[in-house]
């Protein structure tokens, strides 16, 4: 479980968040156990490596008191890069949450020499499980896979003791050929349009019935 400390935070606003987010910290609301929500602030050096190494359990060290908390929700900038905020949930370590984990695909599926490519529909599960417990992601492998087989929600192997909340017909992976376009032939006896000539200069108008040449 890592570890981090936080630091209640003395205003809100954007100015605030901003000059937060200017000086290495990330704003973020303790939420949870019928308790008032806390807005605090974090180091985002120290936030980012524990998401980094998978870390979903915290334990936040403030005002020379300790709580742990799960991370809930974190937002992103638009291009993925930088922690803008996160929320934390208050947990007691024994009690079971319902969380999504992500599901990672390991291995070549035997189906790639035949033609076949691997293609994931579905990229995590939800699951609930005791908080100490939560995975860091769930691994299919997908060596033993040919052409038509699927990884359904219910192929999964959980930890113990973790169900699965989701529907456990819905597709994860699958191996299939992707069929190339090929344009059709004409048929015999039709005939093919030439392009325009679209540089091509246009004849002179006629002269119009009836009228005199000079």
């Amino acid at each position: 479980m890592a570890v981090l400390k936080a630091e209640k935070r003395a205003g809100l606003g954007t100015h605030k968040t901003r000059a937060l987010r200017s000086q290495g910290a990330t704003p973020c609301i303790i939420y949870g156990h019928g308790l008032d929500p806390v807005a605090v602030s974090v180091s985002t050096h120290d936030l980012g490596a524990a998401l980094e190494h998978g870390e979903r359990l915290l334990e936040l060290e403030m005002g020379g008191e300790k709580e742990n908390v799960l991370i809930k929700d974190v937002q992103y900038d638009p291009f993925g890069q930088s922690i803008l905020h996160a929320d934390l949930a208050r947990v007691d370590l024994n009690e079971r949450v319902k969380v999504t984990v992500p599901i990672v695909l390991t291995g070549t599926p035997a189906g790639a020499t035949e033609g076949g490519v691997l293609q994931q529909t579905v990229a995590e599960a939800r699951i609930e499980c005791v908080v100490v417990a939560i995975p860091e992601d769930i691994r299919v492998r997908v060596n033993d896979l040919k052409v038509g087989d699927i990884v359904h929600m219910r192929d999964l192997q959980l930890p113990e003791g973790a169900p699965l909340l989701e529907d456990p017909e819905m597709v994860v992976a699958s191996v299939v050929v992707i069929a190339e376009e090929v344009a059709a032939p004409a048929a015999a006896g039709e005939e093919v349009a030439e392009p325009e000539v679209l540089t091509a200069k246009p004849e002179p108008e006629e002269e119009a019935e009836g009228g005199k040449k000079e």
